[in-house]
C-alpha cells in the first residue's frame, strides 16, 4: 500500500487546513471537515458526527494556546461553556431525528448566512 496516494494527501491536507481555519477563525473547521469527510465517502450524518469529533481536540488545543497567550480568560468563557454543552446534547439528539436531506439544507443555509454576514461586516 502506498503511503502517499491521492486519498491520504487529501486527508492530510484537509486536516492541516481544517486545523488552521478552526484556530484562526475560532470556528469554521466543521464547515471544511464535513465536505471533506463526505468527499472521502462518509454519509451526511457520519460526516457531521465525525467533524465534531475532529474539531473537539483541535478546539481544546487552540483554547490552551489562546489562554496561555492571554487572549482568553476562563472567566469570560464560563458563560458559554454550560450553555454550549446543553446545545451539544440537544444537537446530538436532533441529529438522529433530522433526515440527511434536511441536514444538508440546514448546513448549507447556515454556511450561506454566515458567509453573507461576514462579508457585510
Amino acid at each position: 500500500m502506498k503511503l502517499l496516494n491521492k486519498k491520504n494527501a487529501l486527508i492530510a491536507g484537509g486536516g492541516v487546513f481544517t486545523g488552521i481555519v478552526n484556530s484562526i477563525l475560532g470556528a469554521g473547521g466543521g464547515m471544511l471537515a464535513v465536505p471533506l469527510l463526505k468527499l472521502l465517502g462518509l454519509d451526511t450524518k457520519a460526516s457531521h458526527s465525525n467533524a465534531v469529533a475532529v474539531i473537539l481536540p483541535i478546539s481544546i488545543l487552540s483554547a490552551y494556546f489562546y489562554l496561555k497567550a492571554g487572549y482568553v480568560t476562563l472567566k469570560d468563557s464560563f458563560i458559554y461553556i454550560p450553555t454550549g454543552l446543553l446545545g451539544a446534547i440537544a444537537g446530538t439528539f436532533l441529529l438522529r431525528k433530522i433526515s440527511s436531506v434536511w441536514l444538508n439544507r440546514i448546513f448549507g443555509a447556515f454556511m450561506i448566512y454566515a458567509g453573507i454576514r461576514l462579508l457585510l461586516k
